[in-house]
């Protein structure tokens, strides 16, 4: 018995030791089902659990998975006798029945169930020590092209079967760059985005890896590992842009129409196009073998090119690739006719170019392709209208365009202009095209005066400005109102001071002479003037003009007596304001064109502040000016001829007053009625303004202010506001109600600095709703009582007087009526 119990407590440390756990947390516990997890490979005869059963129960028996390795005694200890491995079984399912002495069954059987938990006890293994892959250059980054696996027996829901590959080697390493990568979870092995654009089978085309896996997600220092190795042919990529592909417009084969073709590396891709610009429509589309059409004809006029991109995807629509350009050129054929130019193609030429000069080019257009047999134009003259002098006049280059005089100059009296036919054709088509050639009349015709001498004219030299005194006449016989026949003319001697000027009649060509500035006998009385005609246009190299174009002319000018001439409207002077009377302050100066001699006089002078010198014209003061009564002065200066001539000029005298400090500063009104509320509760004050008649600078006034005297200063205090206004105030508040004066000085240092003293008289009063008020008879000049009362009587006493009048004529009117009536013997009848 003490071995027994020896032993029963050796597997209970045991079982505390080795097992994973059990249900409840407990070692022993009566018979029912359970589950227990052990780690496999541990010692052999461990004990597991220890199960009870209710009496008659005296033993146990173990059946299912036993696999020769659980056992159970009689007094309910589980154990197992060797190590469990997980790889040969991960569940061991028994059942545990208890039984009484006689082996019959008292409980049970109950389901125990075994989990074997896994360790690291076995290394990964690649499926292949070798393995071989082929991949296309420029294939997309990232798409597998193959996988490599390895297995590994551990539990794959722990880290001990969960694997990790990677590359450590690849050869060659060029430029120390890793054309592949793997994905480490997948074993899938494909390009990096290095090795997409860098692989290039015609450097290399073989490349070898060594792949490792490891198991314990490569997270530990005791994980195992396996290495393979594999092969890479690197192929030439057949997704490549197709050649440039030349397509014949307006194709007459059948629709679509295969034009060209991209093939992705392995079969199974998606092919679409994509549009590079937008088209009204698009005419070209792909089928699923990346075979490109063209759907329709195709017109080259429309649109002589076309790009746009092929792609490729995978089954998910991913892309496997770059997309690829597709150029698709139109080649012309000679399908359209030449075309004349949108408006009429007219040329000039002179009436005097020579033979082979060249006149113009033609040009018309073919939109076929430039530079083609099918737009190589050629010219030819087909028709000339009219054929005078002859036909054939004119000559053009066959492929230049270029047209020439071909037989002789031209006249403009023959014809002013023809008109060509123009056969423009290519290698297939013809086109008639018309053309003008205007024939312009050149100036070798000179102007020719009718008259060579104009005669003599006379006239007085007071004629008008503008008058029309002569009218000339040449004649030109080139082209009528053109350069070449228009005339000019001018005055090239005679008038040097261009006193006379000429109009020409664009209609008619002839010159009107006029007076462009006033006539002076005194400066010249006879005028020999030549004329000469010429026209805008120069003249042909060998023409030139000649005395043909010149005429003569004599102007005589009669003396008439003129006034006399001022050299100025306005004559302006400037002077002080306070200058002395008798002052010099300006002159005026006429000339008589006679040569008489001036008196001068002023009119206007309505202040009399100016006289002048009858004989120089010098101007002087009379009187005192003032510039703040009016600062300009103007008068009128008259200038006399003298010996009683009643012709007579004017000009105007402005004389500017500057001014000068003469004004004092002054209150800008009168501050009467001045009063403050009595008594006062605080100290009062009121604002008077100031103001100077004297020109003020641009910043204003700028006045100071002080008391009359200091005994005011006990009562009374200034403060300036600012260079116009001041402020008057109390110095205290005990005042009597009565009338206050004070005086206030203001300066205005100027130079000479004037200054000027305002007394003002300020009431202290008793105040009704803030108004002074004072009782009526000690209001001054107000009558008292018993005055109003003498006077209320007389004017009753005159009213009653004027009433008693008027009464009694009233009455003595109406007795003389009565009396007349009672007398009709007195009444005289009219004589016969």
């Amino acid at each position: 018995m003490m071995f027994q119990a020896h032993l029963d407590s050796l597997f209970l440390l045991t079982l505390c030791l080795t097992t994973g756990y059990g249900q409840e947390g407990k070692f022993s516990g009566h018979l029912k089902p359970m589950t227990f997890s052990i780690y496999e490979g541990q010692e052999p005869s461990q004990l597991i659990f220890q199960f009870t059963s209710k009496p008659p129960a005296v033993n146990f028996q173990l059946t299912g998975e036993t696999d020769g390795i659980f056992e159970i005694q009689p007094n309910g200890f589980l154990y197992y006798t060797k190590a469990l491995d997980r790889e040969t079984r991960a569940i061991h399912r028994l059942q545990v029945t208890s039984l009484d002495a006689h082996g019959g069954k008292v409980e049970g059987p109950v389901p125990i169930t075994i989990e074997v938990k896994d360790i690291n006890d076995n290394r990964p293994m690649f499926l292949q020590q070798k393995y071989e892959a082929s991949v296309r250059q420029n294939s997309r980054p990232g798409k597998p092209f193959i996988y490599v696996n390895a297995t590994d027996l551990d539990d794959p829901a722990t880290p001990n079967g969960q694997l990790v590959y990677q590359i450590i080697i690849q050869l060659p390493l060029i430029e120390n760059i890793k054309y592949f990568q793997i994905n480490n979870k997948t074993g899938g092995i494909s390009l990096t985005q290095e090795g997409a654009w860098k692989l290039d089978p015609m450097q290399n085309s073989l490349y070898s890896l060594v792949v490792s896996v490891k198991d314990m997600e490569g997270q530990s220092e005791n994980s195992f590992s396996d290495t393979t190795s594999v092969d890479i042919i690197v192929k030439e990529n057949i997704w490549k842009a197709p050649e440039p592909v030349k397509i014949e417009e307006n194709s007459t084969e059948p629709h679509p129409l295969k034009i060209t073709q991209v093939r992705w590396n392995e079969p199974g891709a998606h092919y679409s196009l994509v549009e590079l610009e937008k088209l009204p429509r698009f005419p070209f589309s792909i089928d699923q073998e990346g075979d490109i059409y063209a759907t329709e004809p195709l017109d080259r006029e429309e649109k002589e090119s076309y790009v746009f991109m092929a792609v490729a995807k995978d089954e998910h629509g991913k892309p496997l690739a770059r997309p690829v350009k597709v150029y698709v050129e139109v080649t012309d054929i000679n399908d359209n006719p030449p075309t004349c130019p949108s408006t009429k193609t007219v040329f000039e030429v002179q009436e005097n170019e020579r033979i082979g000069n060249a006149i113009g080019i033609f040009t018309a257009h073919d939109i076929d392709k430039e530079n083609t047999v099918n737009s190589i134009l050629r010219y030819a003259i087909v028709e000339q209208s009219p054929k005078v002098p002859k036909d054939g006049l004119f000559l053009v280059q066959s492929y230049g365009g270029m047209f020439q005089l071909a037989r002789q100059s031209l006249k403009k009296q023959d014809a002013p202009l023809y008109n060509l036919t123009i056969e423009v054709s290519d290698h297939d088509f013809k086109t008639l095209c018309p053309l003008q050639i205007n024939v312009i009349d050149i100036n070798d015709q000179i102007p020719i005066f009718e008259k060579s001498n104009y005669g003599n004219l006379t006239l007085a030299e007071d004629m008008a400005v503008g008058s029309t005194i002569l009218t000339i006449q040449a004649t030109d016989d080139d082209e009528p109102f053109t350069g070449s026949s228009k005339i000019l003319y001018r005055i090239v001697e005679g008038d040097s001071e261009g006193r006379l000027e000429i109009d020409t009649d664009v209609h008619t060509n002839a010159g009107y002479v006029k007076i462009k500035k006033p006539l002076d006998f005194e400066t010249a009385s006879v005028y020999n003037i030549v004329f000469k005609a010429e026209n805008p246009e120069p003249l042909i190299a060998d023409i030139s003009y000649n005395s043909s174009s010149f005429a003569t002319f004599k102007l005589i000018l009669t003396d008439v007596n003129e006034p006399p001439v001022f050299p100025q409207q306005v004559f302006q002077a400037r002077v002080p304001e306070n200058v002395a009377i008798g002052t010099k302050v300006g002159n005026v100066t006429a000339k008589d064109p006679e040569g008489l001699e001036i008196s001068y006089s002023l009119e206007n002078n309505q202040k009399g502040w100016l006289k002048i010198d009858s004989v120089t014209g010098e101007i002087f003061s009379t009187g005192q000016l003032d510039r703040e009564v009016q600062s300009l002065y103007q008068v009128q200066v008259v200038a006399r001829e003298k010996g009683g001539s009643s012709l007579r000029s004017t000009a105007s005298f402005h004389l500017t007053l500057t001014d000068v400090n003469d004004n004092a500063p002054r209150l800008v009104k009168d501050y009467t009625g001045l009063y403050l509320c009595h008594p006062l509760k605080a100290l009062g004050s009121f604002i008077l303004e100031a103001t100077d008649d004297d020109r003020q600078p641009l910043r204003g006034p700028q006045f100071t202010f002080a008391l009359g005297n200091e005994n005011l200063q006990k009562d009374w205090e200034v403060s300036k506001i600012n260079g116009t206004h001041v402020r008057v105030s109390t110095r205290h508040t005990n005042f009597e109600e009565r009338i206050y004066s004070f005086s206030i000085r203001i300066s205005d240092g100027g130079q000479p600095p004037m200054e000027r003293t305002d007394t003002l008289t300020v009431t202290f009063c008793s105040c009704v709703e803030d108004r002074c008020f004072q009782p009526a008879g000690q209001q001054p000049g107000m009558p008292t009582v018993g005055m109003a009362v003498g006077t209320l009587l007389t004017t009753l006493l005159v009213i009653g007087v004027i009433l008693a009048v008027v009464f009694f004529r009233l009455k003595k009117s109406k007795d003389g009526s009565g009396t007349e009536g009672t007398q009709p013997s007195e009444v005289k009848p009219l004589s016969a």
